[in-house]
């Protein structure tokens, strides 16, 4: 009986690690179809990007007023197909705005990754700032969730006007430990999004937007990340909502409008 329980135990102990280690893609990653094509206009433009591997990632450039114009760069969650924001530029206070879905998501080819997706802003980046329409001394980097660890990338490696973070974490590990304590995750997670180790070295302006009721990533995550963010910072939690329903309050795009307004 007791030799039956410690097999037991035994296979637990050994199956669950295991389990997350192969199907940890399966995990971090949901790859979205595309939702709907944004109605065509005339500012809407759709791209395409030739990232290694000669991967094609698609998305949108809607161009704001002005040429050459500021520009939003968005970096999606792990389940979102970006074109949904086409639709709500207006709120970016007459800013450009470069939606380009993940690899594997919406109609980007490729398979998504921690080292795909790091590169791949930095590609899209070095894109944008080779656009006639684009004002190449005013690019910010907006990323939600999981994308908030491809925008601090992208602020390490390249000079931006500022940063956008909504729901922030400072590491994919820390994140996870919070949710799975019983697990030796620091030693199984391969893809770690450690937003934290760069944090101290961005002098770029930050804006952290964090919802009151995130069960996903919860603010202390978000308020490790900010408290060693090097440049000028600015914290706005936003009340009433979760780490879905964020972007549905009026105060998140005020607080969004306002950082870009006073960026110039």
């Amino acid at each position: 009986m007791i030799s039956s329980i410690l097999k037991i135990l035994l296979g637990v102990a050994i199956g669950v690690p295991l389990f997350m280690w192969v199907f940890q893609e399966r995990m971090l990653f949901f790859p979205r179809p595309l939702d709907s094509r944004p109605a065509p206009r005339p500012n809407v433009e759709e791209v395409s990007i030739v990232a290694a591997g000669g991967v094609k990632l698609r998305g949108w450039l809607v161009k704001g007023d002005g040429a050459p114009a500021p520009l939003v760069i968005y970096f999606g969650g792990n389940a979102e197909e970006v074109s949904w924001l086409a639709d709500l530029a207006d709120h970016f206070a007459g800013w450009s705005l470069l939606l380009v879905n993940f690899r594997g998501y919406g109609e980007s080819e490729g398979k998504p990754g921690e080292k795909e997706l790091l590169e791949d802003g930095l590609v899209i980046h070095d894109y944008a700032k080779g656009r006639s329409e684009v004002d190449s001394e005013r690019i910010v980097a907006m990323g939600r969730s999981l994308g908030s660890g491809v925008a601090v990338h992208l602020a390490a490696h390249r000079v931006l006007r500022g940063v956008i973070l909504v729901s922030p974490y400072d590491s994919i590990v820390e994140v996870a430990k919070r949710h799975y304590p019983f697990l030796p995750v620091s030693l199984m997670l391969r893809h770690r999004f450690d937003s934290l180790a760069l944090a101290s070295r961005i002098e770029a302006p930050m804006l952290c937007l964090v919802a009151t009721e995130d069960r996903v990533i919860p603010a202390a995550h978000s308020r490790v990340l900010f408290e060693a963010w090097r440049g000028t910072k600015t914290w706005s939690e936003v009340p009433h909502s979760d780490h879905d329903s964020i972007s549905a309050e009026p105060g998140y795009w005020r607080s969004i409008s306002d950082f870009l307004k006073v960026l110039g």
